[in-house]
């Protein structure tokens, strides 16, 4: 996997320096390294970050607010897709 300069010039900074999120920092490196494009549920997200589901949950709410990710929600309790998006890519 090749990380994008920005992620780690510019989007480390806002998400962990601006918006004092770090755990939104960490989830977005996880979804980036989906490649798979796999269904995470939160407790997949939090064993392989380190974090808690709620932080992993309120991480992926604050990524999609400012537009980083993109949320397919499935029914009942099945793992939505998460995929990462890149709006300075345009």
């Amino acid at each position: 996997m090749t990380l994008d300069h920005y992620v780690l010039d510019t989007l480390m900074a806002d998400l962990v320096g601006h918006d004092r999120r770090p755990s939104a920092f960490l989830v977005y490196l996880l979804i980036e390294a989906n490649t798979d494009n796999i269904a995470l549920s939160y407790a997949e997200m939090a064993e392989r970050t380190g974090l808690s589901r709620r932080a992993c949950q309120g991480a992926v709410a604050h990524l999609a607010r400012r537009r980083l990710i993109s949320v397919t929600r499935r029914q009942g309790n099945e793992a939505g897709t998460i995929r990462p998006l890149r709006p300075w890519r345009r």
